[in-house]
């Protein structure tokens, strides 16, 4: 969805956030998350990652010296944009990596080894 300006029943305008598409994919290893977000500068770029949550949050800036009066179409998007997906497996955030290359988001998380054994040891009570 494409950040844009709706009139309300009291007759002002709301102003909505841009929606992120993404493909979510796994490998043997990690899921990785792709995102396309051409014109976006990575300094204007933030993610945030939990066990099973990631989040992307950014902003596109608008071409500079041109009036909105000399458009005769604008179907790009231009601002805030965010997207935040629910993984369905538990993944390693603290060794996830982002890239950016070509305009597309590169995020790959490493998936949680459900393999480990944690031994505790009893104390004495």
């Amino acid at each position: 969805m494409a950040k844009h300006k709706a009139e309300t029943e009291e007759g002002w305008f709301e102003e909505y956030e841009g929606q992120l598409a993404i493909d979510v994919y796994q490998t043997n290893e990690s899921v990785v998350v792709k995102a396309p977000i051409a014109g976006v500068r990575p300094t204007d770029l933030e993610i945030s990652i939990t066990d099973d949550v990631v989040t992307v949050r950014g902003k596109r800036h608008p071409e500079t010296g041109v009036n909105q009066g000399d458009f005769f179409c604008q179907e790009c998007y231009w601002g805030t944009f965010s997207r935040t997906y629910t993984l369905p497996i538990p993944v390693d955030a603290d060794q996830a990596q982002a890239s950016l290359k070509d305009g597309i988001l590169t995020i790959n998380i490493p998936k949680q080894d459900k393999a480990k054994t944690r031994v505790l040891k009893v104390s004495p009570g």
